[in-house]
């Protein structure tokens, strides 16, 4: 059965040579055999529409003649395997676009050589804080008790006895690195890995620090000042840089994130930086109108009530809400006026009001 290679390499008929070549390394590289996830046979069959439709003799009799041309003896070779050759031994393949495909595959036919590193990092830790809405809206500094993993006291973190050394690695002689033989479908490959002896470095402590038994790290209750920015709200998360798990032997430490829960306040509704709350006042305080005592965040404050202030109606004080996070001034406080109507009367209220109504 004929086989659509421009499919296979995701082209159009008319596609150029560059277009190919950009297909086939994409491909390539994503289905490798070496590669976690990689496809041999999908690999196999990429690398057969590439050898045809990257020589433009070939292509041409393909495109006459389908991909049995060479069964019909137009291109020679053999066989399929003309086109791509003896998949076992790598027969046939050209290697001329593959350099970037083995350059994640570690130090292929590396001679050697101490590689870096890698550089570790510990840990991220999350933990939760609970504020009022008052801190929230100024800010705070809050105290924060972790109990993690931190540089030994005794060795530092480098894991070493006190009075000892680091010495050379013998399992990799100093080079950080150990090479394997690595059996693949284009033959063995040498490669190099991280020793897992002295972890890339090279070097081992001659006596490992007894404090620790050498991981250069070990358990401690810590606390740590982090300042709350005013303004914050509930589910926001504070990163404090280097406050996680300690990593070993001169690693990065981790990061501590903080997520924020601000407590309701039954007085109060937020929204963004505003703030909502409600004042009941009496019949004639409307109608007349007067000074009432309101809550703020700061306190107790008097505002005046206009004469013939309806019920719903809202007073606007400005900056008395929240600050504005990573700015500057603050949100406003809105009163919202709830009229109360008196449901007990004497019998001179009545008349006064009947009066009134007359009127």
């Amino acid at each position: 059965m004929s086989k659509d290679y421009y499919k296979i390499l995701g082209v159009s008929k008319s596609a150029s040579q560059d277009e190919i070549k950009t297909a086939f390394r994409k491909l390539a590289h994503q289905h490798h055999p070496d590669k976690q996830g990689g496809n041999a046979e999908k690999f196999k069959e990429i690398n057969e529409a590439n050898q045809v439709l990257s020589d433009p003799q070939k292509r041409s009799q393909y495109d006459q003649f389908g991909s049995g041309f060479e069964q019909a003896g137009m291109g020679g070779g053999g066989g399929t395997g003309g086109a791509y050759g003896g998949y076992g031994n790598a027969q046939g393949f050209d290697f001329s676009d593959l350099g970037d495909i083995f350059s994640g595959f570690g130090d292929v036919f590396s001679g050697g050589g101490r590689g870096a590193a890698r550089v570790r990092k510990g840990a991220d830790i999350q933990v939760d804080v609970e504020m009022t809405l008052g801190e929230a809206a100024f800010g705070i500094n809050k105290t924060i008790r972790l109990y993690k993993h931190v540089a030994c006291d005794v060795c530092t973190g480098t894991g070493v006895e006190v009075g000892s050394k680091m010495i050379k690695c013998k399992e990799c002689g100093g080079k950080g690195q150990v090479q394997t033989v690595q059996r693949t479908v284009f033959g063995a490959f040498q490669t190099n890995a991280e020793c897992s002896t002295c972890e890339g470095k090279g070097e081992i402590p001659e006596k490992i620090c007894r404090h620790c038994c050498g991981r250069g790290l070990i358990k401690k209750q810590e606390e740590i000042s982090v300042k709350i920015p005013a303004g914050i709200d509930t589910n926001e998360v504070i990163r404090v840089t280097g406050h996680g798990e300690a990593a070993a032997k001169g690693g990065r430490a981790g990061d501590l994130y903080i997520r924020v829960h601000v407590k309701k306040d039954p007085r109060f509704t937020r929204n963004d930086f505003d703030l909502y709350t409600k004042k009941k006042i009496s019949f004639t305080q409307a109608a007349l109108g007067g000074t009432v005592e309101i809550d703020t965040l700061e306190g107790k404050a008097k505002i005046a009530i206009p004469e013939g202030t309806q019920s719903g109606q809202q007073i606007r004080l400005k900056n008395q809400g929240v600050t504005r996070l990573n700015s500057s001034g603050r949100g406003d406080l809105y009163v919202e006026v709830i009229v109360e109507t008196p449901t007990k009367l004497s019998k001179k209220q009545k008349e006064l009001l009947r009066e009134f109504s007359k009127e």
